[in-house]
């Protein structure tokens, strides 16, 4: 079963478009070789008009950040958080989140290692709410665990190849291919429950008998 796709929220498109626009170039160049000029150029603005916007690149950078754990929140953690059953709310999780890694080139997606570049009190506030996230993800598979569901793999390890598996996945798509983002969400979350779930769990759910 996949998730239902519904609209994306209304993020402020001048903001998506700053923001994506940016993350593919810092992406492409890194963050040190990217100046504000070039960003504004891409825009096709100037660079006092994309100072309207942002007060340098350090804050450009936190505001990618947030940008991208925002729509994680609006896209993956509320429309989750009420299913109960925990390998549903796993596998939309990771339908959900796989969809935004893929959207614009997966440029957003991909700046996890230049969180160094943030000043110590932005990186903070950034570390915490990937903390947060990764406890959502890991929390559904202590669930899983308790209710005899989990093979006997350690909870850390599960999350972090979990997530793994979805942010790699920009690495590798192609916009446009023989491929639909659709189609590659709903294989990784397979892939996925395959490897975590003890087969008697899955057959369960699944109304099949194991012989």
């Amino acid at each position: 079963m996949s998730a239902r796709r519904q609209p994306a929220p209304r993020l402020n498109n001048r903001r998506a478009e700053i923001c994506r626009t940016a993350a593919q170039m810092i992406r492409e160049r890194g963050f040190d070789a990217t100046s504000v000029s070039d960003i504004a150029r891409a825009l096709g603005i100037t660079k006092a008009g994309l100072y309207h916007y942002i007060s340098g690149k350090e804050a450009l950078l936190f505001e990618i950040m947030s940008f991208g754990m925002d729509q994680i929140d609006a896209e993956v953690v509320v429309p989750t958080r009420s299913i109960r059953d925990p390998e549903e709310r796993l596998r939309q999780l990771m339908i959900r989140h796989a969809r935004i890694a893929t959207r614009a080139q997966g440029a957003v997606a991909q700046l996890a290692d230049e969180i160094r570049a943030l000043p110590p009190p932005a990186r903070k506030k950034i570390k915490l709410r990937m903390r947060a996230y990764f406890d959502f993800v890991r929390d559904t598979l202590a669930e899983l665990h308790a209710a005899g569901r989990l093979r006997d793999i350690d909870l850390t390890v599960a999350t972090f190849t979990v997530l793994g598996m979805i942010l790699w996945q920009p690495r590798w798509f192609r916009q446009g291919g023989r491929l639909t983002d659709e189609h590659v969400a709903v294989q990784v979350s397979e892939l996925a429950l395959a490897g975590l779930l003890r087969p008697q769990a899955r057959a369960r759910q699944r109304g099949l008998r194991i012989v």
